[in-house]
């Protein structure tokens, strides 16, 4: 009979633990701040910094007996006033409107645990590495509930839309009461896609050169073909920099040294090969938006770092390894501008190989096929 006893005041004293534990609560409306998809349909005016925009959310601490309510906020410091998003973005969290035991109270910003504030206010920005507390008459005061509205504003560098492919910036911080013994974690989300830009070309693409006699070609030297039209147009959801290049799709069977902006013919029944071509563009045939005039530049990387070659009106072929772009100023070297609407009436300039090198045993079909290539700045 003794033993019941100190089995019930064990019992008692277990639950009085666990109660004693949970006797302060820490929680966030938000646990996900999502900012939302950004292209350059939806960016802001040119500028080394965009805004990705501003969200809310609230924070409580509730405990059942007088606590000392200091917070501190556990993240990546990216500056003085703004924690990191990314490599290429920070954020920032300001405190507002906090009220202690049902009555509004400024906000006081500590060093550390323990430490006077070294700035109060009724709003303040967290600092990476600092704590804050609510104050009265410039004294850290304790309470039993405190609440807070937070501000999270962020930013992304310019070069952030700047992708070829979807990318997801997500990161965290955690909201630290040490003195309850209670912490949260918040995440923060934004997504990037490229500019909505597509390409398209006349007729599907297609180009026929109609059916040749033996007649009109050449035994022993190349023929060149009349040049037939193709419109290239590109039409984006917003003034968006790109640049073009064309891939062989016959790779290895373009006719003559050789070089990056010629494209094979195909193989005759004998596997040699039927001749090569060429798409040139032309500034003179070029329109793009408002701008009175285009200019052709292009790159060996097509990025914002390497350089480009002098702006020119001159005609220039489409290359495999290099990249096209247009600018608005005569021997610019910045590379191509943002355009919305471009339509380029091209030349597609085709040459036959010597008929003694070819195959005549059955009809010859020209075979060339390559991709326009469409890459964002």
């Amino acid at each position: 009979m003794r033993l019941k006893p100190i089995l019930l005041s064990l019992s008692l004293l277990l639950g009085a633990n666990a109660w004693g534990a949970d006797e302060c609560q820490l929680n966030l409306s938000e646990t996900v701040l999502d900012f939302g998809l950004m292209n350059r349909a939806v960016a802001l005016a040119p500028a080394a910094e965009l805004a990705l925009g501003e969200r809310r959310l609230s924070l409580t601490l509730n405990c059942a007996n007088p606590t000392d309510m200091s917070l501190f906020y556990r993240g990546l410091a990216a500056g003085a006033e703004r924690f990191r998003f990314t490599e290429r973005g920070s954020y920032r969290l300001r405190v507002t409107a906090a009220v202690l035991d049902g009555q509004a109270v400024e906000v006081g910003l500590l060093a550390g645990s323990g430490q006077p504030a070294i700035s109060t206010g009724a709003s303040l920005n967290w600092r990476p590495e600092h704590g804050i507390a609510p104050m009265r008459a410039g004294v850290p005061v304790s309470g039993r509930s405190l609440s807070l509205q937070l501000e999270a504003s962020a930013w992304a560098l310019e070069e952030a839309s700047r992708v070829n492919d979807a990318v997801t910036w997500d990161t965290s911080g955690v909201f630290d009461a040490i003195n309850a013994g209670r912490s949260r974690e918040l995440r923060l989300q934004a997504r990037f896609a490229p500019a909505a830009c597509t390409p398209s070309l006349s007729n599907g693409g297609n180009v026929d050169f109609g059916k040749l006699s033996v007649m009109d070609l050449s035994t022993d030297k190349d023929t060149a073909l009349p040049a037939r039209s193709l419109v290239v147009s590109v039409a984006c959801d917003a003034p968006s920099a790109f640049t073009l290049r064309l891939k062989d799709n016959r790779e290895g069977s373009a006719t003559g040294p050789g070089d990056e902006t010629t494209f094979g013919l195909g193989l005759d029944a004998r596997q040699q090969k039927i001749g090569r071509y060429q798409l040139v563009v032309d500034p003179a045939r070029t329109t793009a938006d408002s701008f009175p005039q285009l200019y052709r530049t292009d790159s060996a990387t097509g990025t914002g770092v390497a350089p480009w070659s002098s702006a020119s009106a001159s005609p220039l072929a489409i290359n495999a390894s290099r990249f096209l772009g247009f600018s608005a100023s005569a021997g610019s070297t910045s590379g191509p501008v943002p355009i919305q609407q471009l339509s380029a009436t091209t030349s597609l300039e085709a040459v036959i190989a010597p008929l003694g090198s070819l195959d005549l045993g059955s009809e010859v079909r020209l075979d060339g096929a390559a991709t326009l290539e469409l890459n964002y700045l």
